[in-house]
């Protein structure tokens, strides 16, 4: 049985007025009972503390129904956010969407 994978792109600034609905787009993908999210946050610029809580929230909605939830092609902005509030412990984030299609799907 083949996992159910999908890329979600979000772009610009994921701030306070595009974190509700990005969170919804996650709960939407849990609901289809996707097994892999990944977020490619290439064409993302900035992002503040509205957006980082979308996105814990976005990872707790995808492990408690068993999904998996991946990071990948942060910004330096975004890198230091994550650092700042020690989140880079707490998600799976990796520099390129070829080096996680390579971790994790074995591709």
């Amino acid at each position: 049985m083949s996992s159910m994978i999908k890329v979600v792109k979000p772009s610009g600034i994921l701030d306070a007025t595009q974190a509700p609905d990005f969170r919804q787009e996650i709960s939407q993908l849990v609901k289809e009972k996707i097994d892999i999210i990944v977020i490619d946050f290439r064409d993302v610029t900035f992002m503040d503390s509205s957006g980082l809580g979308a996105l814990v929230l976005s990872l707790r909605t995808a492990h408690s129904a068993g999904s998996k939830l991946f990071l990948c092609s942060i910004n330096e902005q975004i890198q230091m956010l994550f650092k700042l509030t020690s989140m880079d412990r707490v998600f799976e984030i990796f520099s390129s969407r070829e080096e996680l299609e390579q971790k994790i799907l074995g591709k």
